[in-house]
């Protein structure tokens, strides 16, 4: 459950702008508290010791007893203003709680036994759909976080926040469903073609190609040397003639 820490806080004099130019100039930072039916409060935060306490992590769901010049509340923080470029806090809102207050609050989610998931173990990735929680919870029982256990579940399998259980006093701003708060989803790998591969392949394809386009041409060609030897045949002088013998001579008359 959440402790209550200390910041010490005094009275921002000056309102507006020029007043927060100032508590800045003096490395200080201003900030407003409102809340629990009072009149809005402007005070100033020592710098550095903001920037540590957000520096632990989870300030915005952190109950804080708020010291301003010997006074206490209790408060929340609800919205840290940061510089755009260097991303210093540059302003705070505080919220006042009451002693029996209930509040809106985010709370983060974390996943334990991973490693006892058969989905993540056959490659599936935990695909996280919610990181935070929003719940109505009291003021002095906020959760540090919800627990979800992966044991068992496969690849297809979703986490519903009914998997979790709530601690007494403590619900989820949405009531109507049993919202999704991480699924497990196949691992999906597109194998990419190495360029050697690439070229292989390409040059398979080139002398496939070339070896289709021959056979045609061997065939033309032998269907030519075929045609050839047709158009030559009846030319052939016909088998055991001489084509080439001399015709005979007529005898000679008044020879005697």
């Amino acid at each position: 459950m959440a402790q209550a820490s200390e910041i010490k806080a005094s009275a921002r004099p000056r309102s507006g702008t020029g007043g927060a130019r100032e508590a800045r100039r003096e490395g200080r930072v201003p900030a407003v508290i409102y809340g629990d039916a009072k009149q809005p409060e402007n005070v100033v935060v020592d710098f550095h010791d903001l920037v540590l306490l957000i520096g632990k992590g989870k300030f915005l769901a952190t109950v804080f007893d708020l010291n301003v010049d010997g006074k206490k509340s209790r408060v929340i923080p609800r919205e840290v203003q940061v510089d755009p470029v260097k991303d210093l806090p540059m302003h705070v809102d505080f919220q006042r709680i009451g002693a029996s207050g209930r509040i809106r609050v985010n709370v983060p989610v974390r996943f334990i036994n991973e490693a006892l998931s058969p989905g993540l173990k056959r490659g599936g990735v935990l695909n996280i759909v919610r990181h935070e929680v929003e719940v109505m919870a009291p003021a002095d029982a906020i959760p540090e976080r919800f627990e979800f256990n992966l044991d068992g579940l496969d690849i297809g399998r979703s986490i519903h926040i009914s998997a979790v259980k709530m601690p007494e006093g403590v619900h989820p701003t949405i009531q109507n469903r049993d919202f999704t708060v991480a699924t497990i989803a196949g691992h999906r790998v597109e194998e990419e073609v190495k360029p050697e591969a690439a070229v292989v392949a390409e040059g398979d394809a080139a002398a496939a190609g070339a070896a289709e386009g021959a056979a045609p041409a061997a065939g033309a060609g032998d269907a030519k040397a075929a045609g050839g030897k047709e158009a030559a045949a009846p030319g052939k002088t016909p088998a055991g003639k001489d084509a080439a013998k001399p015709a005979a001579k007529p005898a000679e008359k008044g020879k005697k």
